[in-house]
Parts: C-alpha cells; structure tokens; sequence
C-alpha cells in the first residue's frame, strides 16, 4: 500500500468523523483534526506492519490497547476509537484488495473486540 493510497482512505475517514462528530472541532480545532488524521495514517501502517508480520492481529491489538489507554487520558472515549476502526472497516474495500482486505477487516474486528472488553471491565 502506497502512502497516498493511506491518504485517500484516511481523507475519507476523518472526514466522517469530524462530519459525525461536529463537536471535536470545536473542542478540539483544525490541530485536533490534523492529528486525527495523523493518528489513521498511524492506524494504516501497524495494520500493513501486522499483515507483513505474517497475519497474527496480537501486533494490532496490542496497539488498539496502548493507544486507547492514551487517547482516554486525553479525554476522548473507547467509543471514539471503536468508532474509528468501524469507519476504516467501512472505507477499506474501495482502497485495499484481497487478501490485504480481509486480514485488515480481520485485526480491525479483533482490536474491535479488545477495546470493547476493555470497557466492561
């Protein structure tokens, strides 16, 4: 996957985000949304660096839980970043092809499910 392949796919995504969630702008400004947008780049290469490490999603999902611990204590919610994920699901097919596809959805489902048990605890 090229860099601008990652910047188109991420364009889209921060661009429903902010478009659902009106509110991070104001809360947040045009730095919060240039650091959304820096935080799907980052998203999109440890999903490339899993898959190139031989399709087991623990790389991905130990990421999904270090980054949520940080993103908590800046204030946002595990609902936020689970909602990130959903929309990187959503937008993927247009941008990724098979087999990269399906083992991205793959460790995106599975740092779904870690987040998601992250907060019933």
């Amino acid at each position: 996957m090229t860099e601008g392949t990652y910047t188109y796919l991420v364009n889209e995504v921060v661009e429903g985000i902010y478009k659902a969630y009106p509110e991070l702008l104001t809360r947040y400004g045009e730095r919060g949304k240039k650091k959304c947008f820096e935080d799907n780049l980052h998203h999109m290469k440890h999903l490339d660096t899993t898959y190139a490490l031989g399709g087991s999603s623990q790389f991905f999902t130990d990421y999904a839980r270090w980054l949520n611990g940080i993103l908590v204590r800046h204030g946002m919610k595990t609902d936020h970043l689970i909602d990130n994920f959903e929309r990187i699901k959503n937008v993927l097919p247009k941008y990724i092809s098979e087999p990269k596809k399906e083992a991205f959805i793959q460790y995106l489902d599975e740092g779904i499910a870690v987040l998601k048990m992250q907060q019933s605890i």
